[in-house]
């Protein structure tokens, strides 16, 4: 589930009609909203931007051409269910699907509705009403029924990928109270945010996976319901997704200017490079770049030369990011802070990226970069409120300025940072015998590297220098993405990287799947490092608790404090900006929306621009 790209999509007439048939409010959805009255969007804090008979978002081109071909480059695949832990899915299965609620990419929080008409609130908000439209079909003409609903939620909840179930984990009852109505209940427990979190899952057919086992890896294109179907398939190599003409939610105004390709396709490389080299002949159209040495040196091919490729950059979205090194502490050996502060101290990024970054990319400190959820210099007074009940837990760091990495010489080999390292790690009991370190037992200080791209080994290499200097039997342990995906999620590994986009308002669920002690113990969770702290868990129910933005951003500060002090993951760098290039035969409505990049979504195909580099 961690794509790029929105899990939601849809819907038929235009919500102005839809509001016709059902009295629909705008305003404060969550807070403010009247009881048990149809409301046509959710969003948790604050006013929806767009009222109930607007007729398409403003980030879109409502006109856009429908037709042409969209295709990018990525790593191999060998299933088609994107909804259990286990295999590799390709990209854009979700696409396939509809949900109940569409997110709008213009504002921070707004879901309105796509398989769901309405939606109504009990006065404890702990019970959700669905009016579903009544033209809703899945691709082989049958309708999409409430119960299909029910079924989707009663099903990721009991089978589903982590990513799916955390949130569901204070539902009490998913109910089709008649084939056009759904009921979605909790116990009280949950975020008031979690709703806002689940109503973009992907509603699946029930006839489909009872014909059908749900929890296997599998080849077989699901029934979906969505914009578009699975076409050709060869595993490994190519996926195709082809436009569904008769789609029943084309004219909703949550759809109108978007889906606008035939065909969208998925090529498989097994390294960057000769993906690249595909873009370059034209047999890959759109190609996002994130290896700094190739985008600074690499684009001078005949076709850029000649205006027939564009090279430029978009702007980032304004949600939390991390990138981050995650330390498993379910190896024994890295449950003493202090080891993993020393792996931290080995890292020189001012080297690495004046050396092999070409200044593309700056220092990440926090755990939600890039937004106000950032910890900067000392806690505030209500921040303190919430850290202070734990201060004989939480690492004496979490109360003053916020941890930042400290900064190198830029050598490549700081002999200050590393003697500083080499002193933590014999406060942690760990002794020189020989060339290597080793605990009282004779046990030596290992510590494996896993990635799953070529292009890592160069950036992480002369880390694992520093840390073989120190003493520290390191190495890195390259292997392909399937493996990969199955060790991470086995949690099979000393040190692994994870890049995460968090929502512009973040909901509890997916705090709690990266930090929670619940999602250390759940295979296939993102909680990489093993955090099991009764602290982290009381913050992030803050996190949950919050009922105003206010709240919502001392709480995630807290918390940000807390991880950074404790050092679970290693922050490693971010970068601002989308660094693309495409073949100019694609049209597109500037700026881009502020929380969200779905290329495939939101352009089009341009005939008279693809005629003009002769590819029309």
């Amino acid at each position: 589930m961690n794509r790029a790209g929105e899990i939601t999509r849809r819907d038929l007439m235009a919500l102005g009609a839809a509001a016709a048939a059902s009295p629909l409010i705008a305003g404060r959805a969550f807070a403010a909203a009247p009881d048990n009255q149809a409301l046509h969007g959710l969003s948790a804090f604050g006013d929806l931007k767009y009222a109930p008979d607007f007729t398409h978002f403003d980030y879109v081109n409502p006109d856009a051409p429908k037709g042409g071909l969209f295709n990018q480059s990525t790593l191999t695949f060998n299933t088609l269910n994107f909804l259990v832990p286990g295999g590799d899915a390709p990209p854009r299965m979700e696409m396939c699907f509809d949900s109940l609620m569409k997110p709008a990419l213009d504002e921070p929080d707004g879901l309105y509705g796509l398989l769901a008409r309405s939606v109504s609130l009990s006065d404890d908000r702990n019970t959700f009403m669905f009016e579903l439209r009544p033209e809703v079909r899945w691709h082989d003409g049958t309708p999409l029924t409430a119960t299909d609903v029910a079924f989707s939620f009663l099903t990721y909840k009991d089978k589903g990928h982590p990513t799916l179930a955390l949130a569901l984990t204070h539902m009490t009852e998913a109910v089709a109270e008649d084939p056009l109505t759904f009921r979605l209940s909790f116990n009280g427990r949950q975020s008031a945010r979690t709703i806002l979190t689940i109503l973009e899952y992907p509603v699946v057919s029930k006839a489909f996976y009872q014909a059908n086992p749900f929890d296997s890896s599998q080849i077989k294109p699901p029934l979906g319901s969505g914009p578009y179907r699975v076409g050709r398939v060869a595993s490994g190599q190519t996926i195709e997704y082809e436009r569904v003409e008769d789609y029943w939610g084309r004219d909703l105004a949550v759809n109108r200017g978007q889906n606008n390709f035939d065909r969208i396709r998925i090529e498989f490389y097994r390294d960057r490079q000769a993906a690249f080299e595909a873009f370059k002949k034209g047999d890959i159209l759109y190609r996002q770049e994130f290896v700094s040495r190739t985008w600074a040196t690499g684009y001078d091919f005949p076709a850029l030369t000649a205006g027939k490729v564009v090279k430029r950059e978009f702007s980032g979205e304004k949600r939390p990011s991390m990138q981050a090194t995650a330390v498993n502490q379910r190896r024994e050996r890295f449950r003493d802070r202090r080891v993993r502060q020393a792996i931290a101290l080995c890292f020189d990024f001012e080297w690495t990226k004046r050396s092999l970054f070409y200044g593309a990319y700056e220092r990440s400190n926090s755990c939600f970069e890039r937004s106000d959820y950032k910890a900067e210099g000392p806690p505030s007074a209500q921040e303190l409120a919430l850290l202070e009940p734990f201060r004989a837990e939480l690492p004496p760091e979490s109360f003053g300025e916020a941890v930042t990495q400290p900064a190198s010489d830029g050598s490549g080999r700081d002999r200050k940072l590393l003697s500083r390292a080499s002193k933590l790690l014999g406060a942690a009991g760990w002794k020189r015998q020989g060339s290597l370190l080793a605990n009282d037992k004779g046990e030596s200080l290992t510590a494996e590297y896993l990635i799953d791209d070529e292009s890592f080994i160069r950036v992480i290499s002369p880390w694992v220098e520093n840390m073989r200097a120190i003493g520290i039997d390191a190495s890195i342990r390259q292997v392909d993405s399937a493996q990969y995906a199955a060790r991470q999620a086995d949690f099979d590994f000393d040190l692994t990287a994870i890049a995460v986009s968090f929502t512009a308002t973040p909901t509890r669920d997916e705090i709690d799947e990266l930090f929670h002690s619940r999602a250390a113990v759940m295979s296939g969770s993102r909680n990489l490092p093993g955090t099991a702290d009764p602290a982290v868990d009381a913050l992030i129910d803050a996190v949950g608790a919050a009922d105003n933005r206010q709240k919502l951003t001392i709480a995630m500060r807290a918390l940000d404090r807390v991880l950074r002090a404790r050092m679970d993951w290693i922050p490693n760098w971010y970068s601002a900006n989308h660094r693309a290039a495409y073949w100019d035969m694609f049209g597109f409505k500037e700026p881009k929306p502020d929380f969200g990049f779905p290329v495939e979504q939101l352009w089009w195909f341009d005939e008279d621009k693809a005629k003009a580099i002769g590819k029309g």
